[in-house]
């Protein structure tokens, strides 16, 4: 039944009705999500006793580093399937991702300076965090520039694939360039193995906020992924009966 599923989500037609019915629900979860995260944490989180009310910025700026990752893992995984079972889909939920995985890393980017800037006494200085941060910034950016830059789709998509491979490196040593290296950027306050250094109540809309943004993704992602599909399969009569069934 599983394989079944997913066979017929690899079908461009199935998936572009399946994924016009999940966007308004996923939409509708995404904005209930956040917007109780930014209340619980903007307004009902304790204030932090060293960093005063300037800690806020964590509710924006954890997720998005989080996502910037999340979503490039999800992107090589997808150039993985695209590049072993030739699969279409893979292609376009790996292209419909860059743009999205470049907003959030530059997001993150951009409140870690701020965040930085009452902690550290300047808004960047080359930590390795902040730095391997700032190269898969740079492979989205690629990856966005690359696919843009080849005229056949199909082997464009194969380029990016490798080159999402090749970058996927990136990701651990953003994950523990904090524990093989002194830097500035505090290390894990959250994903402990024995308990988060954290209090529960700053905790709860940080995790609330961490998954309305992954709805977020799903959400943008389904959106952008059906626009690529009707642009490869525009010749397709399944969107030109789509097309003429519109109402005029």
């Amino acid at each position: 039944m599983i394989m079944r599923f997913f066979h017929r989500m690899a079908s461009p037609v199935h998936f572009y009705r399946i994924a016009g019915k999940w966007i308004p629900w996923l939409g509708g979860i995404t904005l209930l999500l956040i917007l109780y995260g930014l209340y619980g944490g903007l307004i009902l989180a304790p204030t932090d006793y060293q960093q005063g009310e300037s800690y806020r910025i964590i509710y924006i700026h954890v997720p998005s580093a989080w996502m910037s990752m999340f979503i490039y893992v999800v992107m090589a995984v997808a150039g993985l399937i695209s590049l072993v079972w030739r699969m279409k889909l893979a292609e376009v939920v790996a292209i419909s991702s860059a743009p999205i995985g470049a907003s959030f890393t530059f997001l993150a980017l951009v409140t870690g300076s701020l965040w930085g800037t009452p902690m550290w006494g300047t808004w960047w200085v080359w930590d390795a965090r902040l730095t391997s941060e700032l190269i898969l910034l740079f492979l989205y950016l690629g990856i966005i520039a690359l696919y843009s830059a080849i005229e056949d789709k199909r082997v464009a998509a194969r380029a990016v694939s490798i080159l999402a491979l090749v970058g996927v490196v990136n990701i651990p040593i953003i994950h523990y360039s904090v524990e093989w290296w002194n830097t500035l950027h505090q290390p894990a306050t959250i994903t402990k193995l024995d308990k988060p250094s954290i209090d529960v109540d700053m905790l709860i809309p940080l995790l609330i906020m961490a998954l309305g943004f992954k709805l977020y993704y799903a959400t943008v992602v389904l959106m952008r992924a059906r626009c690529e599909v009707l642009e490869r399969e525009r010749n397709s009569r399944w969107v030109k009966e789509l097309v003429e069934a519109e109402p005029r």
